[in-house]
């Protein structure tokens, strides 16, 4: 099993994985909130504060759908959340980019063989 390490994600950057995941389809906030887990670790409570952020800044607009005798919120990325999210993915990219720059030119020396003295 890979170990996996704990990084700090922006809000930036969190803001750019649920527009990119909605460019793939529509999906209710649970739904989202497991897809992002997938790769990351995020809570639901850390979720639904970015859909709203992204909802207020009109990225992605709402609409109501029955299931099993409720309504579920499903999230979908507008016209504007598509321009932001080309601009994030410029920006990541640079980034990526940019600290594949250092971390490609890493040396690690080998670890020494048997102990010293």
């Amino acid at each position: 099993m890979e170990k996996t390490m704990e990084i700090q994600i922006s809000s930036e950057l969190l803001d750019g994985l649920v527009l990119s995941l909605l460019t793939r389809e529509d999906y209710y906030g649970y739904a989202i909130t497991q897809e992002i887990q997938k790769t990351i670790n995020i809570s639901d409570s850390t979720m639904y504060p970015v859909l709203k952020r992204l909802q207020k800044n009109d990225w992605l607009t709402t609409y109501d759908q029955p299931f099993q005798g409720r309504n579920r919120r499903y999230y979908r990325i507008t016209e504007a959340g598509t321009q932001h999210l080309e601009q994030l993915l410029g920006a990541w990219k640079t980034y990526k980019k940019n600290l594949d720059g250092i971390f490609d030119q890493t040396q690690i020396p080998p670890v020494a063989l048997g102990g010293q003295g």
